[in-house]
């Protein structure tokens, strides 16, 4: 099974998708591909998220996994489902054990070092910031990040693509979470372009 590090290092950004058709899940997931963009986060906001996860698995290249997890009926629908990692937006004992238990990718949020540290106590080293922007933007991350240099992030929630590169730009941040690769409409050709835009701050992160 692929680790939680290196889904956070294939790409520089992890679309954060909230699906509310399925029947665009399979050609949203295609674009997204083609664009460059294989890790595919799928929150779990609407009643059509874990078909959206069934349909999208089943794309060549696509690793698709949960996200807006927030209990063991939620880790097991999304398993059941096919998702091949999850991602939670905080980090509790209950929930985390569980995720260990299944032996699957797990991405708890944090927001404080509080959280950090219970993380650490639990084995995990790899953490979503959530919500990013809110908690305190890319200075609020520097801080904390400087006491935990085991730590590695994937800061989520309000970046933009304009805004990514400064977050990438720091040492501890592997990827970022972007919601803004799906239109309000949805159009492939759109996605597509977003996907190769947001792929290409890979070259960015790593001149």
């Amino acid at each position: 099974m692929t680790s939680m590090d290196a889904l956070m290092r294939s790409s520089p950004v992890i679309p954060v998708l909230t699906v509310h058709d399925a029947l665009i899940a399979r050609p949203l997931a295609e674009a997204l591909v083609a664009g460059g963009l294989r890790t595919l986060e799928v929150t779990l906001r609407t009643p059509a998220a874990l078909d959206a996860i069934r349909q999208m698995s089943r794309v060549d290249g696509a690793i698709v996994g949960a996200g807006t997890v927030l209990n063991g009926r939620d880790l097991d629908a999304c398993v059941r489902s096919g998702a091949r990692f999850v991602v939670s937006p905080g980090l509790t004992e209950t929930l985390a054990r569980q995720a260990l238990a299944r032996g699957i990718p797990f991405l708890p949020g944090v927001a404080t070092a509080s959280d950090i540290i219970r993380g650490l106590e639990l084995g995990f080293d790899r953490f979503k910031f959530f919500p990013a922007e809110a908690a305190g933007g890319v200075n609020a991350l520097k801080a904390l990040a400087a006491p935990f240099s085991q730590c590695r992030f994937c800061p989520t929630g309000g970046i933009t693509q304009a805004s990514a590169a400064t977050w990438l730009g720091l040492e501890a941040v592997l990827c970022v979470g972007g919601s803004w690769l799906v239109p309000e409409r949805f159009d492939a050709d759109e996605v597509f372009e977003r996907a190769k835009a947001a792929a290409a701050l890979r070259a960015q992160h790593c001149a």
